[in-house]
């Protein structure tokens, strides 16, 4: 067995190894996609109505707050419900960005993997070109 060959050797068997500890993490992050998209869809279809509702509870505030000026501790109640509600929302929107940031890092682990791989077979194809 000559060197080349066994380098060629040693390479497939580093991409066969690389190749089956990266099959459960991209099932992993399919997953993490799916249920990321679930999120998505379920938040977008809750939050028009919600929003709607909001802009709805918003302005029946302004005509309730013109008649009731004497009602203003019941009027700041609801607007500090109402800026939680928006920094919950700030919140959700953060999280939304952090799972984006992750598959973004992810497609750049495959990418990497991909493109490794590509190089290493390319490599190996040139040694066997020249060798043969």
């Amino acid at each position: 067995m000559t060197l080349g060959a066994l380098a060629a050797l040693i390479a497939a068997l580093a991409l066969v190894v690389l190749v089956l500890f990266l099959i459960p993490t991209i099932l992993s992050v399919k997953r993490t996609a799916e249920s990321v998209t679930a999120l998505a869809d379920l938040l977008t279809n809750e939050l028009k109505p919600t929003i709607s509702e909001l802009n709805e509870v918003l302005a029946e505030l302004k005509t309730v707050s013109r008649g009731l000026a004497e009602h203003t501790a019941d009027v700041q109640k609801f607007m500090s419900a109402l800026g939680e509600t928006g920094d919950q929302m700030t919140t959700i929107n953060r999280s939304m960005g952090l799972v984006t940031g992750m598959f973004g890092q992810a497609g750049a682990w495959v990418t990497g993997a991909k493109v490794a791989g590509k190089f290493l077979l390319d490599r190996y194809i040139n040694r066997k070109m020249k060798g043969a």
